[in-house]
């Protein structure tokens, strides 16, 4: 796992991960990732991106995340709360899975993303199975997903709006190894970039993704 200066995943992303205060930083209880304009790297914003990759990570349980995105909205913004498997049992992405508790891009306004990819199903070839829940982005929310044996729903503040079921493969479910926790604002690429980059909006204090607590009820 790259968590700084890693180069953009492969999705066309444009901002340096970097572990300065600037970019994150905890105060008054809350963490705060913020994605800005900075000059002197070799892209031109800066942002972070949290991974618990060798620190933590579980098979099944309830994850969430209390976190606000309204100082995430600018067009150009990618924040995701998310989950990768910690030792790619079935081979790299999207083989092994990806869980997409919360994505959001700018250029959507009051709509939130809960998605999964597999091998058969991914991004990369556009048939990724999700779907989405439209909320203000100016309150708070609880991200949720409730991942069993045989089935991960996604839920807004207790409200399930999407619930994914297993497979009989490896292809459709790779979901039964452990998963760790990543915490990200990306800023354009494939998805965030779509309709460009708002540069005005990432002056500044920047675009500001803040983040309560995570919680993680799971038995291993």
């Amino acid at each position: 796992g790259c968590n700084i200066g890693f180069c953009n995943w492969g999705n066309g992303e444009v901002a340096y991960y970097t572990k300065s205060p600037s970019n994150v930083v905890v105060s008054n209880g809350v963490l705060r990732i913020t994605a800005k304009k900075e000059s002197g790297f070799s892209l031109p914003y800066t942002s972070t991106r949290m991974v618990t990759r060798g620190l933590h990570s579980f098979k099944y349980g309830r994850i969430q995340f209390r976190a606000s995105l309204a100082k995430c909205q600018a067009v150009g913004t990618w924040p995701a709360l998310w989950m990768l498997p910690e030792d790619r049992v079935y081979g790299g992405w999207p083989k092994s899975g990806e869980i997409d508790v919360m994505e959001a891009v700018g250029h959507q306004a009051d709509r939130f993303f809960g998605t999964v990819h597999t091998s058969a199903n991914n991004g990369m070839i556009g048939n990724q199975k999700g779907s989405s829940i439209s909320k203000s982005k100016d309150e708070w929310y609880t991200f949720e997903i409730n991942w069993e044996e045989d089935r991960i729903q996604f839920a807004v503040d207790k409200q399930i709006y999407f619930e994914y079921l297993r497979g009989d493969s490896v292809d459709v479910w790779p979901f039964d190894q452990n998963f760790h926790l990543i915490m990200n604002i990306a800023v354009g690429g494939t998805w965030g970039g779509q309709q460009g980059i708002n540069e005005a909006s990432f002056e500044g204090a920047g675009q500001i993704m803040e983040i309560d607590w995570v919680r993680v009820y799971a038995d291993t």
